[in-house]
């Protein structure tokens, strides 16, 4: 049987929510941790869309905060999956920050999250091909598998562990 192909606009999330109290440190800037819980959530969106199975964060490869987010701010997190391996995919992610008073928008950071696509069971299963549809799609790709190729490399250096 041939193996399930779907496009990268098919993955696309996009989530937007308000900056609460709860959310920030008193000098009201918005916790780098409630962000990344936000990033994780709409990463497993996009890759449920993609997969449409149940998936499991492996990795958060990096992040990038590149300015803060206040309270009051609304937080827009787009994702979308950048490439997909056999049963792992990677998923980008882009988070802005709006004041809603002015209506300016900054892109305050960005990650990118590896997640494995999983069986009824638990366990890892094969996941649906991607297919790029723009030169936008296929920079992304290339660059995730950059980033793959980097992870193996410093996984196979790293040192054995000695629990």
């Amino acid at each position: 049987m041939a193996r399930l192909s779907r496009k990268v606009s098919e993955s696309k999330t996009v989530v937007a929510r308000v900056m609460m109290p709860q959310d920030a440190n008193i000098a009201g800037n918005v916790f780098g941790g409630a962000i990344l819980k936000a990033v994780d959530e709409v990463a497993y969106v996009a890759a449920t869309k993609h997969v449409r199975a149940n998936v499991v964060t492996v990795s958060l490869d990096s992040t990038s905060f590149l300015s803060p987010v206040r309270i009051g701010d609304l937080l827009t997190l787009k994702a979308s999956v950048n490439a997909v391996w056999r049963s792992s995919m990677e998923v980008g992610v882009r988070v802005e920050a709006e004041d809603p008073k002015t209506g300016g928008v900054r892109h305050t950071g960005s990650s990118y999250i590896t997640v494995v696509a999983l069986d009824d069971s638990g366990k890892p299963r094969e996941a649906p091909d991607l297919i790029l549809e723009t030169p936008e799609d296929d920079r992304r790709s290339k660059e995730a598998l950059r980033r793959r190729k980097r992870r193996l490399e410093e996984r196979n250096a790293a040192p054995p562990s000695h629990e």
